[in-house]
């Protein structure tokens, strides 16, 4: 018999977890009914009493009574149930070796219909990937070897660790795997934050290939797991217009978008970052590629360069803005939108006639509609129009599971200035 606790949503709430939503808050919850073993009673709890440990595996259900999936319980989180699968509990839990080695096998196999052994990509990507939680960068330096950083970020899949270590290593056969569970979100998880070598060891800094570009990685620390491979592609389009043309990188951390229109023959390339460590990864970067002649790294708060570069009447033919995310609440998006319109009339006012802007945000309460509106209010200030040429988004290593809004976080318009 099933004994596993049972979360009871209150009405109406499964709408969106029956559209694919892979969690349920704990304003959602009405009551866990759960039992010691066979042969006590079922009680009844309300969420603030119950005595459901933390990361407990739960069967969640409507009001009504229907089943709806199997979860892990964190009382400590506002997201109470993490989601990990629509079978019942009794099934994950007979075999969860078997169970998650099946889960990272797909996310693999899907991953390897777009990217060589040689590539580096987003290996896990969490509640799209269905692992809550979990994040894993599969990296491949230039002499083949591949290092796995992985973030563990939740309690749904921190339970697991040692099942999905060891499918890392069958499936994936890494030479090491680096942790990077460092992240803030772990504190609202009540997890302590932890980084280091989990299987292996090896140097934390080293040299990947990405668009036959060489880009210096470090996975110690660098931002988030060291570096951003969601933009490989739209590295590649925004490159496309940079043939002969002067290019303004900004938010670059690493100058992959700058050594990208520099690889397609841009005449001139500044890249800018605000931060000291991110513009020596730059210049380290500049010189692996031999391209010290053509583009050059500039340590500046981008608004107040913008700024100055008008002041001055500078002119650029190509602007890439790749800002980190300005908001991640709903409560501060109308702040974040002053943000992203500044940046954008800014860079419009820099761009000579017929210019390409390439514009992106990484924040997915800035969601297309409203990003595209911003840009015809910066466009309106700015006395520019706009042709939208393409909108983009992540690459195919980072999936959108539908009725998860928060899987498709990345925009990337490109646009024509006239």
């Amino acid at each position: 018999m099933n004994n596993f606790p049972r979360v009871f949503l209150n009405s109406k709430e499964e709408k969106e977890i029956q559209q694919g939503f892979p969690w349920a808050f704990d304003n959602e919850i009405s009551h866990v009914k759960h039992r010691a073993d066979e042969k006590s009673e079922w009680k009844n709890e309300g969420l603030k009493e119950c005595t459901v440990e933390d990361g407990a595996t739960v069967e969640v259900y409507t009001k009504a009574g229907g089943f709806l999936g199997t979860g892990i319980i964190n009382k400590k989180s506002k997201i109470t149930v993490r989601l990990i699968g629509s079978e019942h509990a009794d099934v994950i839990m007979a075999d969860t070796a078997a169970y998650y080695e099946k889960k990272i096998l797909d996310a693999y196999n899907m991953r390897r219909m777009f990217y060589s052994d040689s590539d580096s990509y987003r290996l896990v990507f969490g509640e799209a990937d269905f692992i809550p939680g979990l994040i894993c960068e599969r990296f491949c330096d230039e002499k083949g070897r591949v290092i796995i950083v992985a973030q563990f970020l939740s309690l749904s899949c921190e339970v697991f660790r040692n099942d999905i270590v060891a499918a890392l290593k069958k499936v994936c056969k890494p030479d090491a795997i680096y942790e990077r569970s460092d992240a803030s979100v772990r504190d609202k998880e009540g997890l302590p934050q932890t980084a280091g070598w989990i299987y292996g060891s090896g140097d934390t800094t080293f040299t990947i290939v990405e668009n036959g570009i060489k880009l210096g990685v470090d996975i110690a620390n660098g931002q988030k797991t060291g570096y951003f491979l969601d933009q490989k592609f739209n590295r590649t389009a925004a490159a496309a217009f940079c043939k002969g043309k002067t290019v303004l990188d900004t938010f670059t951390h690493t100058g992959a978008f700058g050594l990208n229109a520099f690889k397609n023959g841009a005449r001139e390339v500044t890249s800018v970052d605000i931060s000291p460590e991110a513009v020596d990864m730059v210049n380290h970067n500049i010189e692996l590629n031999g391209a010290g002649k053509v583009m050059k790294a500039v340590c500046a708060d981008v608004f107040d360069l913008l700024k100055q570069y008008e002041t001055d009447g500078r002119k650029f033919d190509v602007i890439i803005l790749d800002p980190p995310a300005f908001t991640k609440s709903a409560k501060m998006i109308e702040k974040a939108y002053g943000g992203y319109k500044e940046i954008n009339l800014r860079a419009l006012r820099l761009l000579n006639e017929g210019g390409i802007l390439v514009t992106c945000s990484c924040s997915h309460f800035m969601e297309t509609n409203m990003f595209c509106d911003m840009l015809m209010h910066a466009a309106m200030d700015s006395h520019k129009r706009l042709q939208i040429l393409e909108k983009r988004g992540a690459g195919p290593d980072h999936p959108v599971l539908l009725g998860y809004p928060k899987s498709e976080y990345l925009k990337c318009v490109v646009c024509r200035v006239l």
